[in-house]
């Protein structure tokens, strides 16, 4: 932790707090915080979510507010739970975002309810670069860099799960080989005083030694289950206890699941700060070849990262471009009108259709206005693809039983399965073969 004499005349920052990070993605989450601890800040993630979580949310909730506001709301009123828990000492970070989507009032509204609480000396990190995100301080650099890294290993480690947990020959050593490569991988993220170039490298090794490990994992690889991509809203898809656990359900049916990643987000939102300056008239703008830049860089690392990976992920190639998506989603809603994950599921669902996946399943928060517009395009984009069964499944707390849905659509992927043209292509070492 960052040590300094708190001041009530002086601006809130990080500096002698701990910083709460909400568990949007598990494996994102914890890698996000090791980026944070890199830079010499103390971090921590929310606590698990539970029925209290959402007993807590939904006390200040109105009711027309999603899932993911309600779990991400209770979380943070359960750190105000823990003991020794002191409100000049904690920081909860919740990001802003524009656009229509009730995302955008996640972070006033969780000021309304502290402050309602009385506990408004809790700070709310928002960072934006409009603000020159203060309360960062000098390192915000350095320290989104290191994060953008660390998101995108989080992601290849999911990635190696859900390739490898269906095949497993004794049930849960997927589980905690992903446990396990996560905390390695994290403790390498967390170290500090490297130079950019190094932190990399060393990120990069890392991750091979998790590839490697999960490689060793007793499996047995066979073809002919259905291969299903998951897409819908951010949190909702990534959130196992929002979604209920769907891809273990799917998973239990005997299929196997490809969901889209975090930091697929974070190269849209590169892709479309460029349209927008081209809109507003600011094509040639400094602040436009400052977005180049960064998408250029934050490609550049990828790379780098991901790689290693080529022959483990053959066949589950992501698209070369965000433009690539924008491009699948185009015949089905109105470029430029239609934004945000919405046009995103819609292209990567179309994706998974290029690549051989035996369906798709939307995750969305009930009554998301993304899931629903989604939807209303789903039969279109199905018809035109050879009847490519795709589901949506909305969640909102309520837990219903979802087994019997759950096994009629991966029914419906193995029925295409059989009658489809385009076949996937398997990573070489699904021979049939145990290992």
């Amino acid at each position: 932790m960052v040590d300094q004499e708190l001041s009530e005349d002086s601006p809130p920052t990080l500096k002698g707090r701990t910083l709460y990070i909400p568990r949007m993605t598990y494996s994102g989450a914890k890698a996000f915080m090791a980026a944070f601890r890199s830079v010499g800040y103390d971090a921590e993630l929310v606590p698990p979510a539970d029925h209290r979580t959402l007993e807590l949310g939904y006390k200040f909730a109105g009711g027309e507010e999603c899932l993911p506001e309600i779990v991400t709301l209770g979380s943070f009123m359960k750190v105000t739970e823990e003991p020794n828990f002191h409100p000049i000492k904690t920081a909860f970070f919740m990001p802003l975002a524009g656009g229509p989507c009730r995302f955008g009032q996640y972070t006033p509204f969780l000021q309304k309810v502290l402050r309602k609480m009385d506990l408004g000396d809790i700070l709310v990190l928002a960072p934006t670069s409009r603000d020159g995100y203060t309360g960062i301080g000098d390192v915000a650099g350095e320290l989104f860099r290191s994060a953008f890294r660390a998101l995108l290993g989080a992601d290849l480690l999911r990635k190696m799960l859900l390739r490898h947990r269906p095949y497993e020959l004794t049930r849960g050593d997927a589980d905690a080989t992903y446990e396990e490569m996560l905390n390695e991988f994290c403790a390498v993220v967390e170290r500090s005083g490297r130079k950019t170039k190094e932190k990399l490298a060393e990120m990069a090794a890392s991750l091979v030694q998790c590839r490697d490990r999960f490689r060793r994992l007793p499996v047995r690889f066979e073809k002919g289950r259905p291969f299903i991509g998951i897409v819908g809203e951010i949190y909702c898809r990534l959130n196992t206890f929002s979604n209920e656990q769907l891809v273990r359900q799917l998973e239990s049916k005997g299929a196997e699941c490809w969901i889209s990643d975090l930091t697929e987000w974070i190269f849209y939102v590169n892709h479309q700060k460029v349209l927008d300056l081209k809109f507003e008239e600011r094509g040639f703008s400094l602040e436009r070849i400052k977005t180049r830049i960064r998408d250029w860089v934050q490609r550049r690392d990828e790379h780098a990262l991901v790689e290693p990976f080529h022959e483990d992920f053959k066949g589950m190639e992501e698209p070369h471009t965000i433009a690539e998506l924008m491009d699948y989603a185009e015949p089905y809603l109105p470029p430029g009108g239609a934004l945000g994950e919405m046009i995103m599921s819609v292209g990567k669902s179309v994706h998974y259709y290029k690549k051989g996946c035996d369906g798709v399943v939307d995750i969305s928060p009930f009554t998301c206005m993304n899931g629903i517009v989604s939807e209303s395009v789903y039969p279109r984009i199905s018809s035109d693809h050879e009847d490519f069964p795709i589901r949506n499944f909305f969640f909102d707390g309520t837990a219903p039983d979802r087994e019997a849905d759950v096994e009629i659509f991966v029914e419906l992927a193995r029925t295409y399965q059989r009658r489809k043209k385009n076949t996937r292509v398997h990573p070489p070492s699904f021979d049939g073969k145990t290992k």
